[in-house]
């Protein structure tokens, strides 16, 4: 069941990035990734009024903690996408959020199986690969330095991962209402780095509402990932999820006829032979 819910949360986050990404390419990223929190919290919110469920105050404060993360690691993916660095941002902010919850996960006392293990070492190039653009579009004046793309994928792969390592430690009773607070956080967190960084944020153009689509599919992921942990083992669920790259490559190839690269390619088979030596194990 862990693997089952992992893979639909990695499909949901691919197809709110191919979503969201998409819009970017007509307004501000920053109110798209507004407008996708906003989004996401009110679904959220709904799950948990309905659902029901009692949080006590630890729950909150790691709902706090990775809407910190959330907000931080969409932050900064946002801005390499917004200055054109998202073949060095990408990849390394995908592995960034397998590594952080895998390590949290071992520390916590977890321990997958040897085939386990076998899906989650090839699990990690393929994300890699898959996120990964070729090197010619990497590094030009009009992409911006290496360097910064390496800064910016670093903070949002520890963004994401501590998101992913303290949802893993809200418990089952708890319900969706943590959720909400997560998403919340994750959107004034955004709102404060754009200001900082004197970027367009507040959502003017009507495109720039495509966001709640996004947020809807991406708070559907979260709370997907949220049962999966609760269903399993957070170094299993954090490292399929992190997968959703693929799904975001494999979905503009179909629906944009945008070429899948060579290591894409690599990257893709790769990912179906993490997905089935983890769900063998």
């Amino acid at each position: 069941m862990v693997v089952l819910l992992s893979l639909c949360a990695a499909l949901a986050y691919g197809l709110s990035d191919f979503v969201g990404g998409v819009a970017s390419r007509r307004v501000s990223p920053w109110a798209i990734a507004l407008t996708s929190q906003a989004g996401g919290a009110v679904v959220v919110l709904v799950l948990g009024l309905v659902l029901g469920g009692e949080p006590r105050a630890g729950d909150l404060a790691w709902a706090v903690l990775a809407g910190f993360g959330n907000g931080v690691g969409t932050a900064f993916l946002y801005r390499g996408l917004a200055a054109g660095r998202m073949g060095v941002v990408a990849p390394i902010s995908g592995v960034g959020a397998a590594l952080v919850p895998l390590v949290a996960g071992l520390a916590a006392g977890e321990r997958p199986g040897l085939v386990a293990w076998l899906g989650i070492t090839a699990a990690l190039p393929a994300i890699w690969l898959v996120a990964r653009e070729p090197a010619s579009t990497v590094a030009s004046p009009a992409t911006g330095s290496g360097a910064a793309g390496v800064l910016d994928g670093v903070l949002a792969g520890l963004g994401f991962g501590v998101l992913f390592a303290a949802l893993a430690q809200i418990p089952e009773d708890s319900g969706f209402l943590p959720l909400a607070l997560n998403q919340v956080v994750g959107a004034a967190v955004v709102m404060v780095v754009a200001s900082a960084l004197r970027q367009p944020w507040v959502p003017r153009e009507p495109a720039a509402y495509v966001g709640l689509v996004s947020g809807t599919l991406g708070a559907s992921a979260t709370a997907l990932f949220l049962v999966a942990t609760q269903t399993g083992f957070l170094t299993v669920a954090a490292v399929i999820t992190s997968l959703y790259p693929a799904f975001t490559v494999l979905l503009a190839a179909l629906l944009l006829r945008e070429r899948v690269h060579r290591d894409q390619a690599v990257g893709l088979v790769l990912c179906a032979v993490a997905v089935g030596l983890i769900a063998a194990s």
